[in-house]
């Protein structure tokens, strides 16, 4: 069994409430535009943390970080990335990913919109944690809390912030 904290859209800003959230998680993983590499050295502080860079991150932390992540855990296949577009129509570059790798969980950031969606026509479930800065157009920040155990996702949570 493995706890993984979902976060995604930090824009430089981290509650720290969320470090109260994330206290008990194995890993935390980042799903891009990050901000700053402060962020992500304060998630690195508290759990091993993965990283993928979204299209606001500085050009030193694309260079540290991967744009996409293939992550097996616990016998299931998740694919990390920041821009992937709405199921089941994606943009061609998470199409070609999900066209060569066998797939279970798409993860991803970008809309600022936190979603779990299962995508019968990809054979997946798609899930967008939400954002958890402050920079954006949503009225609600978001973290996700997930549990993988036994080949499936057991437990998900949504935790509400509160306001941008």
């Amino acid at each position: 069994m493995a706890i993984i904290g979902l976060i995604s859209d930090t824009h430089g800003y981290l509650d720290p409430i969320i470090l109260k959230h994330f206290a008990n998680v194995d890993q935390i993983w980042h799903l891009g535009d990050i901000g700053s590499e402060e962020v992500l050295d304060q998630l690195k502080n508290i759990k091993a943390t993965v990283a993928v860079f979204g299209n606001i991150d500085s050009k030193e932390l694309q260079w540290k970080l991967p744009e996409n992540k293939i992550i097996e855990l616990e016998g299931v296949r998740f694919l990390l990335r920041h821009i992937a577009a709405i199921p089941p129509k994606y943009n061609k570059t998470t199409r070609d990913l999900l066209k060569t790798e066998k797939i279970d969980v798409l993860i991803c950031g970008h809309s600022h919109q936190n979603s779990v969606i299962k995508d019968r026509e990809n054979g997946l479930v798609f899930i967008n944690p939400g954002a958890a800065g402050k920079q954006g157009f949503h009225k609600e920040r978001f973290v996700m809390v997930m549990t993988v155990e036994d080949k499936k996702i057991t437990n998900m949570e949504k935790i509400k912030l509160g306001k941008r």
